[in-house]
């Protein structure tokens, strides 16, 4: 296979996009079973595949029951991949040209209401360093919509305490300012003064939120505090970061918000991104209206 393509591809789009690793590992391991499938199948490198060689590909994926989503990204790896080694002179035609991508249909985010959030931000033991950390970063998460990465790899050098913002470097190493809430910079200050100098013991660490061992708090560890509070505060439905910065978006339309504000706090570089959240306040406003009109 041409592992050396694959390479410099995934190079570029690190360069250029500034991709994030996760998103780099999937463009590699796509990339990875294409070549090794054309190879096997097809006894062709990827730099020679024609556009029957996708199509079938693409064929024999759908075959072993893959998800429209996952079939939607095959197929943007692919066109992406052959468009670079074309404008790099790799390649003498783009074998996806014609291939159009799956439509997928738009699901809404799940969400929570504002009283599970109250719940949820409650739930935290304030008295214990630990308590008073998880209930930093849930109001810090609710009053920002960060992204999960975003909040744990925060520095203590993007939070500005006195002014009530923090400096957040989203996808793509594009900075924003978001600003906090006086909800949330009371419960950082408190974190900040009184829980994070015992769980550093002594330890310097550049990162805002740490752990009891004096490091850096990882995404999975955020992921499984989240599933952990949501649960003994009795929410039931499906839990996760992403789903408290759904709800960051959604309580702000659902006060009035305007949806370039929403796009600009959550960092989406496409405002389109964005517009799911007013169909989710749309559905509110519905539920609302048949609750409480007469004739609802």
């Amino acid at each position: 296979m041409n592992t050396a393509l694959v390479n410099r591809f995934c190079d570029h789009l690190w360069m250029e996009d500034g991709l994030a690793k996760l998103t780099l590992a999937a463009y590699r391991n796509d990339l990875t079973l294409f070549g090794a499938w054309l190879e096997k199948e097809r006894k062709q490198f990827l730099n020679a595949a024609v556009s029957g060689d996708i199509e079938a590909y693409l064929a024999w994926r759908f075959s072993q029951h893959a998800q429209p989503r996952s079939a939607a990204r095959y197929t943007s790896t692919l066109k992406r991949f052959y468009r670079y080694l074309l404008r790099e002179n790799l390649i003498a035609a783009d074998p996806t040209l014609n291939l159009d991508s799956p439509k997928l249909p738009r699901s809404l985010p799940k969400t929570l209401t504002e009283d599970d959030v109250e719940r949820l931000l409650d739930n935290a033991d304030t008295s214990t360093p630990l308590g008073l950390r998880d209930r930093a970063m849930l109001e810090t998460l609710y009053a920002t919509g960060l992204r999960v990465s975003e909040l744990v790899g925060l520095k203590l050098t993007a939070v500005n305490v006195n002014d009530g913002v923090l400096r957040v470097t989203g996808k793509g190493n594009k900075d924003r300012l978001v600003p906090l809430g006086e909800e949330s910079v009371q419960w950082l200050r408190r974190y900040l003064a009184n829980s994070r100098p015992l769980l550093l013991d002594g330890q310097l660490c550049d990162e805002v939120f740490v752990t009891s061992r004096g490091a850096g708090m990882t995404r999975q560890a955020f992921w499984y505090l989240i599933k952990r509070h949501a649960l003994a505060a009795g929410i039931t439905r499906p839990m996760s970061p992403h789903t408290l910065r759904h709800a960051f978006a959604t309580h702000l339309l659902n006060h009035g918000a305007d949806l370039r504000v929403v796009q600009m706090l959550l960092g989406h570089s496409d405002i389109s991104t964005t517009q799911i959240y007013t169909h989710v306040a749309r559905e509110r406003m519905k539920q609302l209206h048949a609750q409480h009109h007469p004739r609802g």
